[in-house]
């Protein structure tokens, strides 16, 4: 009896939605991420207000999913994996999902995607691979360009209007000379940042001064050595340290009267001065969501649908931190900022994103006019080889 009752519970085991998910004829959605991010917070509702738009989720598997917990849907199947912010599971967390049966890999983060495409590029016959909350893509071998990737893998990526946030920096000190940031080597989105910051800064005539880090306990004396060089704002990047890092940073910046500006408007919450950039994380959640839907109609080629490249400048500001600092920000930005935090409160001063009203049908033909722009045809594949044989010169 006693023997029974242990096979019924093995049983019992192999019937989670984990397990039923390997050979249920389901899709399964193998959510992988570097750790809960603020962000990923903010994309997560796109994909599934996409989905469930599309009717491939219901009301209440939507409400499993805003909890993060694995889905055994009627239509599809979720896993989360999570790599706890430590980079050493990632290749263990990628082969579990692959191990579960996972058809889609959906990836946020640099890290997270760089290390499921190596993986996955030798596979005879691997999962899809959509990736979003990416900041530079190409830099990190992820693709060559929109078209110019592996096959199996597509996505979407923000892109930082690294021109404009620099641009912030005199809006906010007209007499500005130096500025100053921070990169940690390790971190591709780092090195990247600190070189468009670095390249636009100049084309202003700006002098920039870098501190490289190794880890989060040299923030401060990174922003020290900046001060002693006479930087007169700071302006942090993409990378993951030092944008975590903010606070260090500010203790410091603060004795010496320097602002912090930050590149996410979300950086305000960290205690920037200004958090300026790209903003649109919502969007970036639909996008994979179309994605997602297209492969489970059939009609997605992941190997000719382009790299997505989402734009957006987002700015907010943080008065409290402003008032701390003894700094009055300019009415220039305060006047275009989406959100403020004064009196220790939030203000958001634009509407949530939230998908428009469609029917049905009306949302497939959306969404299949979005993936024909990404489409990537013979002409947009020859135009974009010519630009990297131009650029390798």
């Amino acid at each position: 009896m006693f023997k029974k009752l242990l096979i019924g519970l093995f049983i019992a085991l192999l019937l989670t939605p984990a397990a039923i998910a390997q050979d249920d004829g389901k899709p399964t959605i193998a959510f992988l991420r570097y750790r809960s991010t603020g962000t990923e917070d903010i994309a997560k509702p796109g994909v599934w207000d996409l989905l469930q738009s599309r009717e491939l989720i219901s009301q209440a598997e939507r409400e499993l999913l805003d909890e993060d917990l694995d889905l055994n849907g009627e239509h599809i199947n979720v896993l989360w994996l999570d790599a706890a912010s430590d980079v050493t599971n990632i290749n263990a967390m990628v082969e579990k999902a692959l191990d579960r049966g996972a058809d889609v890999l959906l990836t946020f983060s640099t890290p997270v995607t760089q290390i499921t495409a190596n993986i996955t590029k030798e596979m005879e016959d691997p999962p899809i691979l959509l990736f979003a909350i990416v900041s530079a893509p190409y830099s990190a071998g992820i693709a060559d360009s929109p078209c110019i990737k592996m096959p199996h893998v597509t996505g979407t990526h923000m892109s930082i209007p690294y021109e404009q946030y620099v641009a912030l920096s005199q809006v906010q000190m007209p007499d500005v000379q130096t500025i100053g940031t921070i990169v940690d080597p390790a971190q591709t989105q780092s090195v990247y940042g600190v070189s468009q910051i670095t390249r636009f800064a100049e084309a202003l005539g700006l002098t920039v001064e870098v501190a490289s880090i190794a880890s989060s306990a040299d923030l401060a004396q990174a922003t020290a050595t900046l001060a002693d060089k006479g930087v007169e704002l700071l302006m942090i990047g993409a990378g993951y340290t030092e944008s975590r890092g903010i606070p260090a940073i500010l203790g410091v910046a603060q004795d010496y009267g320097i602002p912090v500006f930050g590149v996410s408007p979300r950086m305000i919450h960290h205690g920037a001065v200004v958090g300026a950039g790209f903003d649109d994380f919502y969007g970036e959640g639909v996008t994979v969501g179309r994605m997602i839907a297209a492969h489970i109609d059939g009609t997605l080629d992941v190997s000719a649908t382009a790299i997505s490249s989402r734009v957006d400048i987002g700015v907010a500001v943080n008065l409290d931190t402003a008032e701390e600092f003894g700094i009055t920000v300019a009415d220039a930005i305060l006047d275009g900022a989406v959100m403020v935090i004064e009196g220790g409160e939030l203000n958001v001063l634009s509407e949530p994103p939230r998908l428009p009203e469609m029917t049905l049908e009306e949302r497939k033909a959306d969404d299949a006019a979005f993936l024909a722009e990404l489409e990537c045809t013979p002409e947009r594949i020859a135009e974009e080889e010519a630009a990297l044989e131009a650029a390798g010169e």
